[in-house]
């Protein structure tokens, strides 16, 4: 489905602190959180609500989402071992007043359903935050059943 999409995996993006970048329990991957990395940048930076807006927003959560499955991939070998993803969990930088959170995250959300059909169907959390690690617009956690 990602080619259907026009979409290239990128190389998982490294650890930027002492974590690593996903781990598996049982048959659980947990991502930790995926910034929007582009070519080693990051491709939305600023908050939500002041400088970038909803649509950039979306984007840079769609972007998240990508590099999560990349990671997805990275830690199972094939992306078919993925049988359900479970949880989103995305932290929106937030200006003050900001509300827009649930669709900023509708970037990854679609983006898993497209990709993984009924198995991209998730529970989810979207929060709003003033400060983000290197200034990224959003940041995005994922777990996900393997088999």
């Amino acid at each position: 489905r990602l080619a259907e999409l026009g979409i290239e995996l990128p190389d998982p993006p490294g650890a930027v602190a002492s974590y690593v970048p996903w781990i598996q329990t049982g048959n659980v991957i947990i991502t930790s959180g995926q910034l929007p990395w582009q070519d080693g940048i990051i491709a939305f930076a600023g908050k939500l609500g002041a400088e970038l807006d909803e649509q950039q927003g979306y984007e840079a959560a769609r972007l998240c989402a990508i590099n999560a499955i990349a990671q997805l991939k990275a830690a199972c070998g094939e992306l078919d071992r993925i049988t359900r993803i479970l949880r989103l969990e995305g932290n929106v930088h937030s200006a003050v007043g900001f509300q827009g959170q649930p669709q900023v995250l509708n970037g990854a959300s679609e983006l898993m359903n497209h990709v993984f059909g009924d198995r991209g169907l998730h529970t989810r959390t979207a929060l709003g935050i003033n400060e983000m690690p290197l200034n990224a617009a959003v940041q995005l956690s994922v777990m996900a059943e393997v088999s």
